[in-house]
């Protein structure tokens, strides 16, 4: 029997998981969620489970007419009778509110503005289907975003955290006994990560057989599924040849046998596993920096844009579905190229 390809397996996973989450919400929940789901990923839609039962968790708690129905007894038609007044005291509740085990969960904007998104996506559908009358959301106005600093390496950084990854000088003496077992490996994807931007999950997601030498590219599932190939340098050609060689001599836990990256255990490397080691080798070389996978995406995309000056290929090779997205993220070195420019052009001779 062939093994199910990763993404395939995780789809699994996150449908059954949904399942469990729709139970913890009103029955006609599930008329949503089998609505959106040829056009949304299992992820998104997990989300939105979760942030809807936050939503009816609020009503059930603040609500003086449905905080004495049940769960199960709330319908559509408690909706309708909802204002925008209601949904405005939803948005300051998430600002400060309590979980189940009765710990403070404190939302900053862009929690609450994927909060009230997920809430209009649900009464965008019920309306546009005519089993809502009314739309309160629509008339919500999402809270203002302000600009957050675009975190990346350096040039200099990129090189120093590559060096500590190889050679682990600065760790401890208890994280080199470590070191010396999966140095190979973790500059094999520290280097991939840094010379494709791929995301944590499709690095995660890649078999060996992903690996095509021959043509310098790596097979890789980008966001619903899509099949692309993404193409590597010589740098992560090197690391990925030496890390293979390694990963011959290895034997996998059944179900393992075909993923590239292993963990000790060896078992498929998990996202929070590769997040971990990044957080590791990057807190000595920068401390001052909260470096993340997707961190180090923005890095390379920074690089290719500043190297190429071509916003359209940075968001071909990223994955970026909208270019407003692309744009949004480098629009800051945008301007520093046109600064730049100030000077390049002489009128007189001095």
């Amino acid at each position: 029997m062939n093994q199910i390809p990763y993404y395939e397996q995780k789809d699994r996973e996150n449908t059954i998981h949904l399942r469990e989450l729709i139970k913890d919400l009103p029955p006609f929940c599930a008329t949503f969620f089998r609505g959106i789901e040829p056009q949304t990923s299992s992820r998104t839609r997990i989300a939105y489970a979760y942030d809807l039962k936050v939503f009816f968790d609020f009503l059930r708690k603040e609500n003086p007419v449905l905080g004495k129905v049940d769960k199960d007894q709330i319908s559509l038609s408690h909706l309708d009778q909802l204002s925008v007044t209601d949904l405005e005291e939803y948005m300051e509740y998430l600002k400060y509110r309590f979980n189940d085990k009765n710990q403070e969960i404190v939302n900053k904007e862009r929690g609450i503005m994927r909060k009230i998104s997920s809430l209009k996506s649900f009464y965008n559908y019920f309306y546009r289907n005519e089993m809502l009358k009314n739309n309160p959301a629509a008339l919500v106005r999402l809270p203002k975003l302000h600009d957050k600093e675009i975190i990346r390496l350096d040039i200099d950084e990129v090189a120093l955290l590559l060096d500590e990854v190889e050679h682990g000088e600065a760790l401890t003496e208890k994280q080199k006994a470590f070191h010396a077992k999966t140095k190979v490996r973790d500059l094999a994807l520290l280097t991939l990560l840094l010379g494709t931007g791929i995301r944590v999950s499709e690095c995660v997601g890649l078999d060996i057989e992903d690996l095509d030498f021959k043509n310098s590219g790596i097979r890789i599932h980008r966001k619903g599924g899509k099949e692309v190939t993404v193409y590597f340098g010589v740098e992560v050609e090197n690391a990925l040849f030496d890390y293979l060689a390694e990963r011959k001599q290895m034997t996998p836990m059944p179900g393992s046998e075909h993923a590239l990256f292993l963990s000790m255990q060896m078992k498929r490397i998990s996202v929070r596993s590769v997040e971990n080691l990044v957080k590791k080798y990057a807190k000595l070389v920068t401390p001052l920096k909260k470096i993340t996978p997707h961190k180090l995406r923005s890095t390379y995309g920074t690089a290719l844009y500043q190297e190429t000056g071509d916003i359209y290929l940075v968001a071909d090779v990223l994955g970026h579905s909208d270019i407003n997205t692309t744009k949004k993220h480098y629009a800051a070195l945008d301007d520093a190229r046109r600064r730049s420019a100030r000077n390049k052009v002489t009128l007189r001779e001095s």
